[in-house]
């Protein structure tokens, strides 16, 4: 069985809101899988969805352009190792270099557009700065006939880019902020994948009050809350970020417009950072002297 460290039990408290001790006696059972104990957790107590991990594993910025029509925009990542480096101009600039590329070149693909001058400008930043510095990812998003394409970039670190079929630059840039804020899962409840509703509804089944219930009874409490989750994960359903009383579908609708989709990229997310421990480190350097 795995140890359970002070950190596994730290992150688990800060993302479910629960006790030291529940939380490291759920992280045992999972043997350290802290995804695992969460899913348990909310089968045994009917806990609501946990807060996702907030592991930046990387620095850097999200940059994005949108044509002055809305017909398309582009967003690209572009990484460092540390805060400091990411916030100095010399790699703002070239950031913002990169960014023009991929607009111009309407493309993805981050090995095509970097190849060349681009490329050499890099590694010549990294002689000047010190730091490994990448160009993760990039996306380029079309609005259909008639539609625009929105962007907003909160603190340099999450930027979102929507499609809107009508409305206007400003409605779609709100629309962004609220994507920014608020994390959705989805655009619409019908882009939700058939395996994480699944998962949710053997979650609710797992809950105690389904004990004993009637298969019928049973069945509609579970569409009941699904219909609740789908609500509450689908970017058109959620109260609109500026104004609660509307759903961002009506807000959109109101200014002639629907929602098509949204892409939302956030610095570091999905990549695995290593944890330095500062105080240790200089204490091991100290007694190589």
């Amino acid at each position: 069985m795995a140890a359970i460290s002070a950190s596994q039990v730290k992150e688990l408290r800060e993302r479910t809101g629960l006790g030291m001790m529940e939380c490291k006696k759920a992280l045992t059972e999972a043997d350290g899988d802290i995804e695992v104990a969460i899913e348990n957790l909310r089968k045994s107590s009917g806990l609501k969805a946990a807060k996702k991990a907030d592991r930046i594993a990387a620095e850097g910025v999200v940059v994005t352009r949108v044509a002055e029509d809305g017909s398309y925009g582009v967003m690209v990542e572009i990484n460092s190792e540390t805060d400091f480096v990411a916030r100095d101009d010399n790699f703002i600039a070239f950031a913002d270099k990169i960014a023009a590329a991929f607009f111009a070149a309407k493309s993805e693909d981050v090995a095509a557009v970097m190849a060349g001058e681009l490329e050499a400008a890099r590694e010549q930043l990294v002689q000047k700065i010190g730091e490994n510095i990448g160009v993760r990812r990039a996306i380029v998003v079309n609005a259909a006939d008639g539609g625009l394409v929105g962007e907003y970039v909160h603190g340099g670190r999450i930027g979102v880019l929507t499609v809107l079929t009508g409305g206007t630059s400003e409605v779609a840039k709100d629309v962004a902020m609220h994507v920014a804020a608020i994390n959705p899962a989805v655009a619409h409840p019908a882009d939700m994948p058939q395996e994480q509703l699944d998962q949710e509804k053997a979650i609710i089944l797992a809950q105690p009050d389904m004990a004993g219930k009637p298969e019928q009874i049973a069945e509609k409490m579970v569409q009941g809350r699904l219909k609740k989750y789908l609500a509450e994960n689908s970017l058109t359903e959620q109260p609109f970020v500026k104004d609660p009383n509307q759903t961002v579908a009506e807000f959109v609708k109101a200014a002639g417009g629907e929602v098509v989709g949204f892409t939302r990229f956030e610095v570091g997310e999905g990549i695995e950072k290593e944890e330095v421990d500062f105080a240790k480190e200089v204490m091991e350097q100290a007694g190589r002297r």
